[in-house]
């Protein structure tokens, strides 16, 4: 097996029959899991870097699926949301890890992930601080463990507190770090949560680049911040299909294909997972990130159900 498995074309031709199979994105990530902690994965290099563009590509292909009216109102009325959950996390964030005594840079991107977008977060606040390659090692490896149970107990969490489609979908985008699992766990609950959710979640993804020019600056660095640029994507497949209404049929089509390669992305994240990559995720970073986590998805979850914080398509 580890000789079929050694090249990266396997685990791709895999991670498609899997999104062929399923639209489940949970399946996808704990067969990957389960694959590369059993199997192992030499090819982690390209399957994450294929992950990684897959994950842009699926998020672009999504875009279709919205009027650009509705993506202009979420994320105009969600900016403010995203402003304060963001400030907020990055505070508890500096606090814990003080309280803790984890290395500044590591704490620095154990919230930064938390507050923005999980990995693409930290990939843009490791260089903007200077932050050692181990330290991004082990927030990598920290906030893929939580991403990846959140996608999992979110749903099914959502559905015990009795929370409609957009409180749901508000929640996702609020408290689960990566755009791959926001994605996958409103797609897991339904269509409208799923909207939400994406324009919400790629609102917050908007905070990366003024976020690492501050952590820069806090760290006395020189930000090397890049703009994301396939929200710049997502924008413009919404926008073309605004103005293009009459290829629907074509619109939804393509809408479908981005969730259902959800399934592949999330596979070819578990897939980069290792015994070391869990090893390094022990002791005070994980109880860091988890009371994090733990706290912004409590007092989101709270402010939601009791209506002080809500937001609708």
């Amino acid at each position: 097996m580890g000789n079929i498995t050694r090249g990266p074309f396997p685990w791709l031709v895999l991670a498609f029959i899997l999104s062929a199979a399923t639209s489940s994105p949970a399946i996808g990530l704990c067969i990957g899991a389960l694959m590369g902690l059993t199997v192992g994965n030499p090819a982690r290099d390209y399957t994450s870097r294929a992950g990684k563009y897959l994950l842009q590509g699926s998020v672009v292909l999504l875009g279709f699926g919205l009027q650009i009216g509705i993506v202009l109102k979420v994320g105009s009325e969600s900016l403010g949301i995203t402003a304060v959950s963001i400030g907020c996390t990055l505070a508890l964030g500096w606090a814990l890890g003080k309280a803790l005594k984890v290395d500044r840079d590591l704490s620095t991107l154990l919230s930064g992930g938390t507050a923005i977008c999980g990995g693409s977060a930290i990939a843009a606040i490791a260089p903007a601080i200077g932050a050692s390659g181990a330290d991004t090692a082990v927030a990598m490896a920290v906030v893929f463990l939580l991403n990846g149970v959140a996608l999992i107990v979110f749903p099914p969490i959502g559905h015990l507190f009795g929370l409609t489609q957009d409180q749901f979908g508000l929640w996702a985008a609020l408290a689960i770090h990566d755009t791959s699992s926001v994605v996958g766990a409103g797609a897991a609950y339904g269509m409208a949560a799923l909207t939400l959710a994406t324009t919400v979640k790629l609102t917050r993804a908007l905070w990366i680049v003024p976020v690492s020019f501050a952590a820069a600056r806090f760290h006395r660095r020189n930000s090397k911040a890049r703009i994301q640029w396939f929200l710049v994507g997502f924008l413009a497949a919404a926008l073309i299909r605004t103005l293009l209404p009459q290829a629907d049929p074509a619109w939804t089509t393509l809408a479908s294909v981005g969730k259902r390669l959800m399934t592949a992305t999330l596979f070819l994240v578990g897939a980069g997972l290792t015994l070391e990559d869990l090893r390094k995720a022990g002791g005070r970073p994980l109880i860091c990130a988890l009371s994090l986590w733990m706290l912004v998805a409590s007092i989101s979850l709270g402010l939601i159900k009791s209506g002080l914080v809500e937001l609708s398509i």
